[in-house]
């Protein structure tokens, strides 16, 4: 048994937001001015990335995918034998990734609209941190649209405490306050596989989610630049504009926002003009606006990752051969054996700091919206800019096989 009720009551009633109510939501008006100590005090600290939670068709076979092809396992479940009757919930963990497949168990539900009108994607960016209302407050006050009011739920394993804001399209960003509970995830969930989880918590070696990329539309990049900088504190990390992403056919523009720790990092891409559609207009018409992009997860050896995850059946973008025929002239010394790069398909990036590899999959579902990266950091801080041009012309290869380049 557990019980729910908002923190703040002069807050409107709690609960999620209708994720279909547009086919993008409105843009927030910010306000000017409404914090002069913003820049020297953190007046929304965010420790780490909570969770991402996906709306799916069906949890219950998305969760054998992330199970069997990206090596998660089942932590906590909720459904009809926990007694929710609306949602069905698989909580997935990997290192300390955690990822919530959640499907409707009716067709009037608002995750069951939302698959319908997006298809299955990342609805949720989740962070935890140290208070959930004044999370709510400090970015409502500057601006934010408020989503889910300040909440708290109670069951035998102590308090859960969480709010949201409106994101980029129907994306809600989530504050989470873990610090007075201990459950399995959530109240309502209950814990599964308790016997082999940390056994299986390695999986194939995912440790972390890296970064959350987001595709907004023509001309918002710069607007979702300022409400993460306004309403949360957020700073410009890198800037990449038309001409460092761009090929003969397509082009695009990103800017990178994280926390002031470092420990949040969402890219952000709009369209850029091209002599045909780019891969940010595509996803914008499958996905029926903003949203969530592809999701990069780190690993101690991509190497030993992507064989295992190339065996267990996913599928990822081709770098061509000649790619890597001048890459040691291109990166420096790298510790890994080119030959076996080349092999998988993996690629490298150097800039001051050391460098990277990175790898990206195929959309994971039938429409070409929501992807993964896996990326191996040697120091380097950045997001693979020598690659955009390979990486680029890959996906513009499968634009062209699906007919919408």
């Amino acid at each position: 048994m557990n019980n729910s009720k908002q923190l703040v009551s002069s807050l409107p009633l709690s609960g999620e937001a209708n994720p279909t109510s547009e086919i993008r939501s409105p843009l927030p008006p910010l306000k000017r001015g409404a914090s002069q100590n913003s820049k020297s005090i953190d007046f929304c600290p965010i420790n780490k990335f909570d969770h991402l939670e996906f709306y799916v068709g069906n949890a219950k076979q998305s969760a054998i995918f992330y199970s069997q092809c990206f090596g998660f396992a089942i932590a906590a479940y909720q459904g009809l034998e926990t007694g929710s009757r609306e949602i069905a919930s698989y909580v997935m963990e990997q290192g300390d990734i955690r990822f919530v497949l959640s499907t409707a168990l009716s067709p009037d539900s608002p995750i069951a609209r939302s698959v319908l009108q997006h298809g299955d994607r990342a609805a949720v960016i989740a962070f935890e941190v140290p208070d959930a209302v004044v999370a709510y407050k400090e970015t409502t006050a500057r601006g934010a649209v408020g989503a889910i009011a300040p909440t708290e739920t109670e069951d035998g394993y102590g308090i859960f405490r969480y709010s949201a804001i409106q994101g980029y399209g129907d994306t809600l960003i989530k504050f989470v306050d873990r610090s007075d509970y201990q459950g399995a995830f959530a109240p309502g969930f209950q814990r599964r596989n308790v016997e082999t989880l940390h056994a299986t918590s390695q999986g194939l070696g995912l440790k972390a989610i890296d970064h959350v990329v987001g595709n907004v539309d023509w001309g918002d990049m710069d607007r979702w630049v300022k409400f993460f900088a306004e309403t949360m504190g957020f700073e410009l990390l890198v800037h990449f504009d038309d001409r460092a992403i761009s090929t003969e056919y397509s082009a695009l523009m990103s800017k990178v926002m994280k926390n002031s720790t470092g420990s949040i990092k969402l890219p952000i891409n709009e369209p850029a003009t091209g002599k045909r559609r780019s891969q940010i207009e595509e996803y914008l018409e499958y996905n029926r606006g903003p949203g969530v992009q592809h999701v990069a997860l780190s690993t101690d050896n991509i190497i030993e990752t992507v064989t295992k995850l190339r065996a267990a059946g996913m599928e990822f973008l081709h770098a061509p051969k000649t790619y890597y025929e001048d890459l040691a002239a291109r990166v420096g010394h790298i510790d890994e054996p080119i030959e076996k790069l080349a092999e998988l398909g993996i690629l490298v990036d150097r800039d001051s700091e050391g460098y990277l590899l990175q790898i990206f999959t195929q959309p994971v579902q039938d429409r070409p919206t929501l992807f993964f990266e896996v990326i191996e950091r040697h120091g380097a801080q950045g997001f693979g800019e020598g690659n955009f041009k390979a990486l680029f012309e890959a996906i513009e290869r499968e634009q062209a096989l699906r007919g919408n380049l």
